[in-house]
């Protein structure tokens, strides 16, 4: 699969991890990208299908849904889960995509990384728009929200105080450079260069901190598991509009 690649290595308990990732309510505490998860009612045996919503502004959340399955136990020791998700919005990019988490035990942790890609909306209008601003965006927010996850998973500090860090430490940043550009306007730009080069606090997420192409030794061979193959595609006729997805808790 092409598109975009995200890898954390996480040192936590492999059970507490997939805990972490899978469950809707704590999924959504950590994740940047969704504003709710909320699963819905399926028979047993049968794939997870589920709503979500992204609020991009006070007023205006972008919903859609998917359809989900997991390989808790494998025998090489890792673990899988593959998506398949849709939106009917008309303001949401993305028109439908798939990807897959997988999660690698070793020595030093645990490997969590995701493959996804999708297909954006609008036509020749959207294959720009997504290039230069979305799918960027998306990478920069899946590193930044699997480094909160690791803040979480090793350092215990919830991701609502997590977030709190990072925007302090960017207004602490961004005054700094205020303050030199009115004292020294030609300092301006060496400051600005200097606040987003200096490393983050060891207790803010940062994208940086992740992985954002495979190994060398995985270049060019990473593959989506099986698992996603046997997935159904979204039904994008269930997508929720705005006014119906429930806030979160």
């Amino acid at each position: 699969m092409t598109g975009l690649y995200v890898e954390a290595l996480i040192r936590a308990d492999p059970d507490d991890l997939w805990d972490r990732t899978q469950q809707p309510a704590r999924h959504r505490r950590w994740d940047l990208r969704f504003t709710d998860i909320t699963y819905l009612p399926c028979a047993p045996g049968e794939p997870q299908r589920f709503r979500y919503a992204t609020r991009v502004l006070p007023f205006l959340t972008v919903a859609g849904v998917g359809v989900a399955a997991g390989e808790r136990h494998r025998p090489d020791g890792t673990r899988t889960s593959a998506l398949r998700f849709s939106s009917r919005h008309p303001l949401s990019l993305i028109e439908e995509g798939r990807g897959y988490w997988r999660y690698v035990p070793t020595d030093d942790g645990v490997r969590f990384l995701t493959g996804y890609d999708y297909r954006p909306r609008w036509g020749r209008w959207g294959r720009p728009a997504d290039r230069l601003v979305l799918r960027p965006l998306m990478g920069w927010a899946t590193a930044w929200s699997f480094d909160r996850l690791r803040l979480w998973c090793e350092r215990g500090i919830p991701p609502e105080r997590s977030l709190r860090y990072a925007l302090g430490e960017t207004a602490v940043r961004l005054a700094a450079v205020v303050a030199v550009a009115k004292t020294v306007p030609a300092a301006g730009p060496a400051a600005a260069a200097l606040a987003l080069l200096l490393p983050p606090s060891p207790v803010t997420p940062a994208a940086r901190r992740c992985r954002r192409r495979p190994p060398g030794r995985e270049q060019g061979r990473t593959a989506p598991p099986a698992l996603l193959a046997t997935l159904p595609a979204a039904t994008a006729a269930a997508t929720p509009t705005a006014s119906t997805v429930p806030e979160p808790s």
